[in-house]
């Protein structure tokens, strides 16, 4: 109790300071968000500003639209183990910001979803619906632009196959099974990421997930999907496809601490180059960088994404490689940029030319790396130049027939250091 209380003392104090106190509200925030005060911190996070309510009251709510039957229709569905959302007030509520937010976006249009995305917003600030849509119509474009298209459909494979990639990436023996017995995202994880998850998880476990989402880049949620998998890995393993549709028909208990743990550190391993899109505002302006963002701070520590090392306007080869839909959907593993393989293969320092002294145990830790390059070129190519502590197993060397029926992987003298490397990246 007197924790909590220091904790909301300090941060009224940083909320009426806001905007200027919006970095130490971030700081703050990695630490824990107290529940009393989730309405304001959210929105701060959220980079809401300005005059708000005039903008809001400005909105017309009253003429009738082409969406107005839908939400009429979705309204009394969204949450309503709610008392606030069963009532008729909660009604009237969402119906006036989802409204208001379709007025306001004539780009876009009224997707089934929208109603479940405004759920803790508005529950959050209740008797504030100006609030509520502001931080509505801020979340949207971060984590899902472009989603409310009227013709989203590429927006969503570009979404689901990025997806797909960072499970082949984490969790290779899961993506096999799954691939295998195609069970595809298509099937299953849309509704998660339309939604970002309120549709799925009740409010008390989104108020959770989201202290951290919040504080996170628009690829948070992709990593939020794959911790998912991974607490139901042992029985999407054991299961077949029929079984799988079962499971995901009705949501299963998934631990949301675990979950937040675990899409924390999932999204503090994936190189930044492997969640590329060309829907997402953070991708593309990373694409047409020369400098890679440094840092994306979360809960426990931050994630070096990767050091600002320079690179020519004239150079292809280091930039972010931005790919298209087709390439996406027709490769099995992401693809990483120059940039993220120097940081993974801690080669900064021989890039730029710097002698580090390190300790015996740091010069253990260095000569492991934090991935394992291999190098599929043939021998005479590998020697002309590689990467340092890569290996190299020549492509059309590495796999021979079993049984006449599939390849396995050949008897090679690096064969011992790919299973050192099991797991890992």
């Amino acid at each position: 109790v007197v924790y909590q209380f220091h904790r909301i003392v300090l941060f009224q104090r940083l909320v009426e300071g806001y905007p200027y106190t919006r970095e130490k509200i971030l700081k703050e925030a990695r630490i824990d968000i107290p529940p009393f005060m989730r309405a304001k911190i959210w929105a701060a996070l959220l980079n809401v500003r300005g005059d708000i309510r005039s903008r809001y009251a400005m909105i017309d709510k009253e003429t009738e639209t082409t969406t107005d039957r839908q939400i009429e229709v979705d309204v009394p569905r969204c949450h309503q183990y709610n008392e606030l959302f069963s009532s008729p007030s909660g009604h009237a509520k969402f119906k006036r910001i989802l409204k208001a937010w379709v007025v306001s976006h004539s780009h876009w249009v009224y997707w089934q979803g929208l109603d479940s995305l405004l759920a803790p917003f508005l529950h959050l600030n209740f008797h504030d619906e100006a609030l509520a849509f502001a931080c509505l119509k801020a979340f949207i474009p971060k984590y899902l632009n472009d989603f409310f298209l009227k013709d989203n459909s590429a927006v969503a494979q570009e979404y689901l196959a990025v997806f797909s990639h960072l499970i082949a990436y984490h969790e290779p023996e899961l993506y096999n099974h799954l691939d295998n017995i195609g069970f595809i995202p298509e099937l299953y994880a849309i509704p998660w990421f339309l939604t970002m998850y309120t549709h799925v998880f009740p409010l008390h476990k989104i108020f959770h997930l989201w202290d951290t989402l919040l504080l996170g880049n628009s690829s948070l949620p992709l990593c939020v999907g794959v911790a998912i998998l991974m607490q139901l890995k042992d029985l999407l393993i054991s299961y077949g496809f029929n079984e799988c549709i079962l499971l995901f028909s009705d949501m299963p208990d998934v631990d949301i601490q675990r979950c937040v743990l675990d899409s924390i550190r999932v999204f503090k391993a994936t190189p930044c180059s492997a969640t590329m899109r060309r829907h997402d505002k953070d991708s593309v302006e990373l694409s047409s960088s020369k400098l890679v963002p440094v840092k994306i701070h979360l809960p426990g520590d931050s994630r070096e994404t990767s050091p600002e090392i320079p690179t020519s306007s004239s150079s292809k080869e280091s930039s972010v490689e931005m790919l298209t839909l087709h390439e996406l959907k027709e490769e099995a593993c992401p693809r990483i940029s120059v940039s993220d393989m120097i940081v993974m293969c801690e080669l900064e320092d021989e890039l730029l030319g710097y002698k580090t002294v390190l300790s015996p145990t740091e010069k253990q830790q260095r000569s492991k790396g934090r991935c394992l390059v291999i190098d599929i070129r043939t021998q005479q190519e590998f020697r002309r130049g590689h990467v340092f502590s890569s290996i190299n197993v020549p492509f059309h060397q590495a796999f021979v027939n079993s049984d006449g029926r599939e390849l396995v992987l050949a008897n090679l003298p690096e064969k011992d250091a790919l299973a050192k490397h099991r797991g890992r990246p």
